[in-house]
């Protein structure tokens, strides 16, 4: 079963919840937005579930309300930046927008954000510097929690499930934006399948002794499983990238650092580019456009509904859900009112069934 609540009472209810947290207005609407918008685009597993874990660490301790950016160190086209451990909603623009300035300025921008909340899903953060005119690209790794993913080879998890992102304007059509975990799937849609009583997809994780399973079960029990890498060595092999070089370029520290701190702790490098870096026209935008429409005028297979490039399946998600609703399993629901029953919000006026 679940419930399903129109976008904007799902975002009132949510800013409602961190204004009650303490969060100015400012911040609140900023964390409501970037977690429904998830929800608008399917991916679900970085949306509105994600609440109750945000107000455990608030009451915890465990991150900065009304937090900012600050600069560490400013050296021409590198920009590295320390979060403070605020919400990753408020950092992760602020830190884009001083990347975008300085990519406006150098032509490129090698942006390190270290010490940050949960950064929610980062294409957000792909599509902001898209939107300004900028190819960029980002890398992810989680800590301050335990591991969730295994290594290639291995039966116990050594890291997180290490995001990867890029997004590419166009012109004529939107951009191009690719935004992945390196893990088969995001621990929020294991978080998912448990609350909803279903079996994952097999290849998905593995239990405690290494072998495969497709009971998200095996997440929640000691011994814990692991999630497993996309396409088997070699998303295990992005996943090393990702960890290094947001984590050990950053100086943010790889996961196993911060295990102990109980809390979600994100580090990101992103490359922003300028499209016309080169300093000559390279028929950037057209050739992408060009491109797009080759790769979608393929004839339809017989499995498939359309030919989609990145992106794609998140706009036509959010039309479909725009119109008919978002879709919360009844334990997220229940954990969302419950978490703002902790922060001692009513919650009478925003309860909505459809």
């Amino acid at each position: 079963m679940s419930v399903v609540v129109h976008a904007q009472r799902l975002g009132e209810l949510i800013e409602a919840i961190f204004l009650k947290a303490g969060s100015a207005k400012a911040e609140a609407a900023a964390i409501a937005e970037n977690l429904v918008t998830a929800n608008l685009m399917g991916h679900d597993s970085h949306g509105v579930g994600l609440t109750p874990l945000y107000i455990q660490n608030v009451l915890g301790d465990r991150l900065t309300v009304n937090g900012h950016v600050h600069i560490v160190a400013d050296n021409g086209a590198f920009l590295l930046l320390d979060g403070n451990m605020a919400y990753g909603q408020v950092v992760g623009r602020e830190a884009m927008e001083l990347g975008i300035a300085k990519a406006r300025q150098h032509r490129v921008a090698v942006v390190g954000l270290r010490n940050v909340h949960h950064l929610g899903r980062i294409g957000a953060w792909a599509e902001q510097c898209s939107a300004a005119g900028f190819v960029s690209i980002h890398y992810v790794n989680a800590g301050g929690h335990e591991p969730l993913v295994a290594p290639f080879g291995g039966s116990d998890a050594r890291f997180s499930t290490n995001p990867y992102a890029t997004a590419l304007p166009a012109t004529a059509g939107p951009p191009i934006v690719l935004d992945m975990a390196t893990s088969t799937v995001a621990m929020g849609k294991v978080r998912l399948a448990h609350n909803e009583g279903r079996d994952m997809k097999p290849g998905c994780l593995i239990d405690a002794m290494g072998n495969a399973s497709t009971d998200p079960g095996v997440m929640y029990r000691e011994p814990k499983g692991a999630l497993v890498s996309m396409g088997e060595h070699k998303g295990y092999a992005l996943a090393v990238i990702c960890e290094l070089l947001s984590a050990a370029f950053t100086g943010g520290g790889p996961a196993p650092r911060h295990a102990e701190l109980k809390t979600i702790r994100n580090n990101m490098l992103s490359i922003i580019i300028d499209p016309m870096g080169f300093g000559v026209d390279t028929d950037f935008a057209r050739d992408i456009d060009a491109f797009a429409a080759w790769v979608k005028a393929s004839p339809v297979a017989p499995w498939a509904e359309a030919v989609m490039l990145p992106g794609d399946p998140e706009r036509l998600r959010r039309a479909e859900r725009e119109r008919s609703g978002i879709p919360i399993d009844d334990q997220t629901w229940a954990d969302i009112l419950a978490a703002a029953h902790d922060v001692g919000l009513d919650t009478a006026g925003y309860l909505e069934r459809a």
